[in-house]
């Protein structure tokens, strides 16, 4: 039996189906990397695959005794406990030992009982038989590697810090099948490599979404292609994958338009051939009927959409001036004497490790937050477009064009 195996999947969820009947299987030591427009369903076959998602019609198994693991692409905004309670949620045994064997301080002896000692003793041979402690040193481990202090609250860290912490969470439990949607979000350049080799090394089977081309090239040993309902599945690199689909759509635009020619006929000829004739060729009316369900079943793809930035009225030549400006969160400090001049027509990127303040100092420049220390000043007529990395600022009781027209 496949590690993975779907079969017969079709799923809709208004209107035209996300899946219609698409089989795959997967197996130990693949590394499918799944592409397609956005919408197109990639992170929905990933849950199909977890499990919090159900296909309408067909099947979704999983290797009986196979352990898997899933990152989801949304960082959650909070999370309660420390990073090591967290990371340690990954691991099920651990759980499970930990609910078997409660804390010492939960049966300490009363009256009545053995000495202190002797039931210490007892507890903690219980949890060395159980594997508690080594449990506890496998999460410990993993997140040293990590360099993020165990005993801080989740909620405290960055988007990209966070990030990984949930990526230890979901190696910390050995899987066999990991399913990874977006890994690399948020994350710096020197977490990616990092990643990059932990992927690299693994051994179980690996399915993931990603916008990242170079990681994409790296680590895919198989692309699979969602494209208008079906799976397009190539065991091959990346660029070899975006070179074959060249060719594939270049086949497919040259039989639909000789079946579009061959249909138009057709229609032709029924308007004024039968009348011309003076008798219907049945056997032929029936394949033109034939032929205008397939026409009408096809899914053309969709085309490219089209942006345009308006033009803002005309603004300074100054965006932001800091001068010696410091920030912190509570004793830690992000940001110490840091001055820069921003001019309109600048493109800067801002790189650091995470958790290092990029974000925190983009929320000054917009004057989101006010530094500690030193001042900033803005140019005068700015109109600021800003998209955060967690998306607070979409409504989500909102339609899209309700969400893209407030940003006018």
């Amino acid at each position: 039996m496949a590690f993975i195996s779907m079969q017969g999947i079709s799923l809709a969820f208004i209107g035209v189906p996300l899946f219609d009947g698409v089989n795959l299987t997967v197996e130990r030591g693949e590394k499918v990397g799944l592409v397609g427009r956005n919408g197109s369903g990639k992170s929905t076959l990933l849950r199909l695959i977890e499990g919090s998602v159900k296909p309408d019609s067909g099947a979704v198994s999983v290797q009986k005794g196979v352990r898997s693991a899933y990152l989801s692409q949304e960082v959650p905004h909070e999370l309660p406990g420390t990073v090591f309670d967290v990371v340690a949620s990954g691991s099920r045994e651990y759980v499970d030992l930990i609910t078997r064997n409660p804390s010492p301080s939960a049966t300490l002896p009363h009256e009545g009982t053995p000495p202190l000692h002797e039931e210490l003793d007892r507890i903690h041979n219980n949890l060395d038989v159980e594997g508690v402690w080594y449990k506890r040193e496998q999460v410990s481990k993993s997140l040293s590697q990590l360099g993020v202090d165990a005993g801080r609250a989740f909620n405290s860290l960055s988007a990209g810090l966070k990030r990984q912490v949930l990526l230890t969470r979901a190696l910390v439990g050995e899987p066999d099948i990991l399913l990874l949607d977006e890994p690399t979000n948020h994350m710096d350049i020197d977490s990616i490599r990092e990643l990059e080799q932990m992927m690299v090394r693994f051994t179980g089977a690996l399915i993931f979404v990603t916008h990242d081309r170079m990681f994409l090239q790296r680590i895919a040993t198989r692309i699979v292609d969602i494209d208008r309902g079906r799976l397009f599945d190539q065991t091959c690199d990346y660029e070899t994958f975006l070179v074959r689909r060249i060719a594939n759509r270049e086949a497919e635009e040259t039989k639909n338009a000789l079946f579009d020619r061959k249909l138009q006929q057709e229609e032709h000829w029924v308007r004024g051939g039968i009348k011309a004739r003076g008798t219907r060729n049945e056997g032929r009316v029936r394949e033109l009927e034939k032929m205008r369900e397939m026409r009408s079943a096809r899914r053309d793809r969709p085309g490219t959409v089209k942006m345009e930035a308006h033009e803002a009225e005309r603004s300074g030549t100054l965006v932001a001036k800091a001068d010696d400006i410091g920030f912190n969160f509570g004793d830690t400090q992000v940001i110490s004497k840091f001055s820069t001049t921003i001019l309109k027509g600048d493109r800067i990127g801002i790189l650091g490790p995470n958790g290092s303040g990029k974000t925190t100092l983009l929320r000054l420049l917009l004057g989101m937050l006010s530094p500690v220390t030193g001042t900033i000043r803005r140019g005068t007529n700015l109109q600021i477009s800003y998209s955060d990395q967690l998306l607070e600022q979409l409504d989500e009781n909102k339609t899209v064009i309700e969400n893209v027209g407030d940003g006018n």
